[in-house]
């Protein structure tokens, strides 16, 4: 299993369908590891995800959804964790038989939840998104006790659709 770890400083804050028992988080691998100061984590996050999967065999199947996933989950992570600003936010991904896991670890209390929106709301369809697109997601506690991971698990497209 490959994983790669991403570590960045989070900005200060601006003005679940299927889940599975958590298990341990993504072990991190030898890996490569960047860090970077805001406001570019987000930018920087995706392109660790489209290296990783530049490299697998069949990487580009899963690259449009799991984009869209990580830059999800990372930026509910930016906007909604209580964690003090100088806390990292971490990012993971593992192939694990031929689904991509994307982890968000993060140092806050607030567990995402899902909440209606209005057709007038110009924020909170972050959550509806990742529900709809991945096969699954849930949130865990992280070991150790301080913070969470959202997790969430990606199907690959159909090859005729991936092209």
């Amino acid at each position: 299993m490959h994983s790669v770890i991403a570590r960045a400083c989070r900005a200060p804050l601006s003005a679940p369908r299927g889940t599975t028992p958590c298990s341990q988080p993504t072990a991190p691998a030898r890996s490569p590891r960047a860090s970077t100061p805001a406001p570019s984590p987000p930018p920087l996050a995706r392109h660790l995800l489209r290296a990783y999967l530049s490299a697998l065999p069949a990487g580009h199947r899963y690259a449009d959804i799991a984009e869209l996933l990580l830059g999800e989950l990372f930026a509910n992570a930016v906007q909604h964790s209580d964690a003090p600003t100088d806390r990292l936010i971490e990012i993971r991904f593992a192939l694990v038989d031929d689904r991509l896991r994307l982890e968000v670890h993060d140092a806050g209390t607030g567990r995402p939840a899902l909440r209606p929106t209005t057709p007038t709301d110009e924020h909170g369809r972050g959550l509806l998104l990742v529900n709809e697109l991945a096969e699954r997601w849930g949130c865990c506690p992280r070991a150790g006790g301080v913070g969470k991971f959202v997790w969430a698990l990606v199907a690959p497209a159909h090859p005729l659709l991936a092209a």
